[in-house]
């Protein structure tokens, strides 16, 4: 173990970004099930896309030589699969020689079951999740404590709370047919996409990003609009697949024009296939728009809350975004780490006014979908 003064710590630093950018040889690609428990089995391997990781740059932000050294011992409670965020973890492990990092996996709303079922002999300190309404349900069961304004403070309001932070973002897009379509062509209004696209979309229904976005419409538009849209999109014909890397792919493969997904989804397809004749449209302001997040939260029970609010610090070190970035495809959240791909930045987005905690309310959504005949 080397010695972790300011210059050593720097040198781990840029090996970690190397290696981060590297890691298309053991391939990443989409999760597939639902979001909660972020898993995997395209078996895409990742390489260079859109802006690329090649000849990128070490990210801005704060580095983790600049931040408090991590000592003692910690457990976290991760939503987030091992084999998206492992390396990550494991990274800032081996960094410190005096810090002992224990990390459970399972799906977020498995460990806030179990933290709120544990009570106050829980051994998590902090709850990593998948998505903010498992952040927003272990806050309301009062099992979270606040952060510090400077943590809070380094990323945008609407992705924190002041008893969790947001440290990767997710855009709901339109991936499209580029052979078919222009971007120009798409509307911007989600509303309008079963009429325009009949006989050509595809979904995943019975996906956790799906059921969001269906419930980011239910709130934002009314159960009454969403049911007709639900019912709409059957009639049209959509296709259904299981996951949403499966939609895109199809787009790419020429069976449909247009699909609901997450963005990183597309800048998977492109991962495999540069070439690719999928594109990514935006809609605006509308549950089509929406911006979901993963985060962390300190568990009330944290034997040393300082410890566990500079891990969470850790996540939103340049270091960590960047791997982000370049590692899941997802948006940073820091503004001076960019994501890959050729993307808007999410200030470019026209994102929604919605309590991300409220996404997790999928009971009626699933009803809905049911009644307008969508097999879930």
């Amino acid at each position: 173990m080397m010695d972790h003064d300011s210059t050593g710590r720097e040198v781990r630093r840029r090996r970690f970004l190397a290696a981060a950018g590297a890691l298309g040889v053991g391939g990443l690609a989409g999760c597939t099930g639902n979001d909660d428990d972020d898993g995997d089995d395209s078996q895409s391997p990742i390489g260079q896309i859109g802006s690329g990781r090649e000849g990128r740059d070490a990210p801005g932000g704060t580095s983790m030589a600049d931040m408090p050294d991590l000592s003692g011992e910690l457990t976290v409670y991760s939503g987030r699969g091992e084999f998206l965020v492992g390396e990550l973890v494991e990274y800032i492990d081996d960094l410190y020689d005096d810090f002992d990092l224990t990390v459970r996996y399972a799906g977020s709303t498995d460990h806030v079951n179990a933290i709120v079922n544990e009570g106050e002999g829980s051994p998590a300190d902090v709850f990593y999740s998948v998505n903010a309404g498992a952040l927003g349900a272990l806050a309301n069961e009062g099992r979270t404590q606040a952060l510090p304004a400077e943590i809070t403070d380094m990323v945008r309001e609407e992705f924190r709370t002041e008893q969790w932070i947001g440290t990767s973002g997710r855009a709901r897009t339109v991936p499209y047919n580029t052979d078919e379509f222009s971007g120009d062509d798409l509307p911007d209004d989600i509303m309008a996409y079963p009429e325009e696209f009949a006989g050509s979309l595809g979904w995943a229904p019975s996906y956790g990003s799906c059921q969001a976005f269906i419930t980011a419409m239910r709130l934002i538009e009314g159960p009454d609009a969403t049911l007709d849209w639900l019912e709409a999109v059957v009639d049209s014909g959509i296709s259904s697949y299981a996951d949403e890397f499966a939609a895109c792919q199809a787009i790419a493969d020429g069976e449909i024009d247009a699909a609901f997904t997450n963005h990183y989804y597309i800048q998977r397809v492109l991962d495999g296939n540069p070439d690719a004749s999928i594109g990514t449209a935006f809609t605006s302001g509308d549950a089509g728009a929406v911006f979901n997040v993963a985060g962390a939260a300190v568990v009330d029970t944290a034997a040393d809350a300082t410890l566990a609010q500079n891990f969470v610090r850790h996540l939103l070190s340049a270091e960590a975004q960047d791997y982000f970035a370049r590692t899941t495809f997802e948006y940073p959240l820091i503004p001076e780490v960019e994501p890959i791909g050729d993307l808007p930045t999410i200030d470019e987005l026209d994102v929604p006014d919605i309590d991300l905690t409220q996404l997790s309310d999928l009971e009626p959504t699933i009803d809905l979908m049911r009644e307008a005949g969508v097999e879930v």
